[in-house]
């Protein structure tokens, strides 16, 4: 698979582009005119830095309304025509993109469309060059890739070709089974780029909502499929308009890109009756949350070991070599780190007492962590003592890490790494939480795209719709991604509003990282009066939300008195009922959350503004 990437898809000078895209790892580069023309060299010049490194300049674009144009106009698009020409030889491409004319002054007559585009690639192979014609979705006349290859077929020239973009034809909801009738020797690029499902004009929603595939709702893989079915072996390139992607780090995107794509191929390699073989391990299969870590000082431990025993964990086990203890509830396993040396205590020094790394139970360590390297996703390993273990980790959201333990082992992880306390198995009584449900990021809005990638192309999760949640001072966009059987759970959070808690959370922590962890239990109502006998401090709610809610779902007048005496949230879709009650903020940094699921999928978005709103007025609990 060769890749490539447009220069209009990441931020910074056209020598930033071109650097980002090669460190990427991408064979070649689109150079999309904007660029060029704002760039103080020459387009020889261009060329030289894209070959020196190392990537071929899979194509210039886009030349714009060519074909039916009348009278004068129609001389004048050839002699622009020409221009472009020099400057893709002087570029050192043989390619340029002519896109579906959007002129009001075009006509659609086909013979005039044919006899333009057969007099172009005359023109195009006297030179060495060659022609791409594409369908724009918001096309005047050519608006689907069906009627542009028709074109492409009957003039027959082989200077002219077909190039596909999987927003043009997703968008319009063109069968991708309709490829299956392109001869693939004519099929000169692939362009590829996801998009949300979105209600509003083709132009708009092309020119700002784009993103990498996998990022989106279109059926990208489908199409790509389809693609590889005909044998095409030319180069898949990235054209991706997206107003986060111009604001962000272009190293950043362009990784992201190359990682989509691998990752797209992948999915297509693990069909039924697949075109291509899998270049790498499947998607890492989680079978459970294993543990969290939490990086902490001295004081920072003490006070949140407090925390965690009016939660109903105890202190089971010490490390035998280093200040780490392990605290337990039903599955559920806490470390708390604050050993003075090594990554837990660097990573307390930048963020504070906060989750520093996640284990997870997978079923094939080896197979992870090649799945991982294959996505450029940096492995860490850090120094251990004798006859310590090295878990396995890869890098994670705002620097933390993800730990790989085999499924099955963890008992024998314990029992190899820590000492446990006298007694305190037989103390465990808890609060009746038995397993870690979800895991609550929050990440700059800038981010959210890149880590959505992350997971989905990195883990077997698929994603649940975007909402928007309403905080009292902005927008906070939310989405979670699932293991099939939800025993890995993780909601992404971000905002662009700078006042709203996430956004706080940020500048506080200094980066993204979790904001709150979510235990499940089967008795919510027993885990609050257990947990409030304890001492645990919850998060008040207005008395407003219950009267609400006992009219909203004609809930019995008991029972909702019972859970705002509890200060318990309630949601309901169909006959399923979920119910919730949260920590106070530990820190200025992490709450809890404790639920219990009567058949109830999702994660009380209904209720997420309730629960800010409560928070907002706790100001220790509000981040600075």
């Amino acid at each position: 698979m060769r890749t490539s990437i447009a220069t209009v898809s990441i931020s910074g000078t056209l020598e930033t582009k071109l650097r980002a895209v090669a460190e990427a790892g991408f064979d070649g580069v689109e150079i999309f005119e904007n660029d060029l023309l704002s760039f103080p060299g020459t387009p020889r010049e261009v060329g030289g830095i894209v070959r020196d490194l190392g990537m071929a300049c899979t194509v210039f674009q886009p030349f714009r309304d060519f074909e039916g144009m009348p009278g004068d106009l129609r001389s004048r698009t050839f002699d622009r025509a020409e221009r472009k020409f020099d400057v893709m030889q002087e570029l050192g491409t043989d390619l340029v993109l002519v896109c579906s004319n959007c002129s009001p002054q075009s006509l659609g007559e086909r013979s005039r469309i044919l006899d333009d585009f057969a007099e172009l690639a005359e023109r195009a192979a006297k030179r060495g060059l060659r022609i791409g014609y594409e369908a724009l979705a918001w096309g005047r006349h050519v608006h689907d890739h069906r009627d542009a290859w028709s074109v492409v077929r009957d003039v027959a020239h082989p200077a002219l070709g077909l190039i596909l973009d999987s927003f043009h034809s997703l968008s319009r909801n063109i069968p991708s089974s309709s490829i299956g009738d392109i001869d693939p020797a004519k099929l000169f690029l692939v362009q590829i780029a996801d998009a949300p499902r979105l209600d509003m004009d083709y132009l708009s929603w092309s020119r700002h909502f784009r993103n990498m595939p996998g990022q989106g709702d279109l059926p990208v893989a489908d199409f790509a499929a389809e693609i590889f079915r005909i044998g095409f072996d030319g180069f898949w390139s990235l054209e991706i308009f997206n107003d986060r992607f111009r604001a962000g780090s272009a190293s950043g995107v362009a990784l992201d890109g190359l990682r989509s794509l691998h990752a797209m191929a992948d999915e297509v390699a693990r069909r039924p009756r697949p075109p291509i073989a899998p270049a790498m391990p499947g998607p890492v299969a989680a079978e459970r949350v294993a543990f969290v870590e939490f990086a902490a000082n001295d004081t920072e431990a003490e006070a949140l070991g407090n925390m965690l025993t009016t939660l109903g964990f105890a202190a089971v086990g010490r490390h035998r070599r280093k200040a780490v203890e392990r605290w337990r509830q039903g599955e559920i396993n806490i470390v708390v780190n604050r050993d003075p040396e090594g990554f837990a205590h660097s990573f307390d020094m930048v963020h504070g007492a906060s989750v520093c790394a996640i284990g997870v139970s997978v079923r094939d360590v080896p197979a992870a962590l090649e799945r991982a390297a294959a996505l450029s996703i940096p492995q860490f390993a850090q120094a251990v003592g004798p006859e310590e273990m090295q878990i396995p980790s890869v890098r994670g959201v705002g620097g933390s890490l993800i730990y790989f333990i085999e499924a099955g082992t963890e008992e024998t992880v314990w029992e190899s790494e820590f000492v446990a306390i006298e007694g305190a198995e037989a103390a465990v009584s808890g609060i009746g939480l038995a397993t870690v449900d979800h895991i609550a990021q929050t990440m700059f809005y800038e981010e959210f795209l890149s880590w959505l990638l992350y997971y989905v192309a990195l883990f077997d999760v698929s994603k649940t719709p975007q909402v928007e949640v309403a905080d009292p001072l902005g927008l906070v966009q939310s989405q979670a991604v699932e293991s099939p059987g939800k025993q890995l759970r993780i909601t992404l959070n971000g905002s662009m509003a700078r006042e709203t808690l996430s956004s706080r959370f940020l500048h506080s922590y200094i980066g993204a990282g979790v904001q709150h962890l979510a235990f499940a239990t089967d008795d919510v109502f027993a885990a609050a009066e257990r947990a409030q006998a304890l001492g645990l401090e919850r998060l008040e709610i207005s008395r407003n939300y219950y009267d609400d809610i006992e009219a909203r779902f004609g809930l019995d007048p008991d029972l909702v008195e019972r859970m705002a005496g509890l200060d318990i949230l309630y949601d309901r879709d169909g006959d399923s009922e979920y119910f919730q009650f949260y920590s106070r903020a530990f820190g200025k940094r992490v709450f809890f959350e404790i639920v219990e699921r009567r058949e109830y999928a999702g994660y009380g978005a209904v209720n997420a503004a309730i629960r800010l709103a409560a928070q907002s007025r706790f100001k220790p609990d509000v981040v600075a």
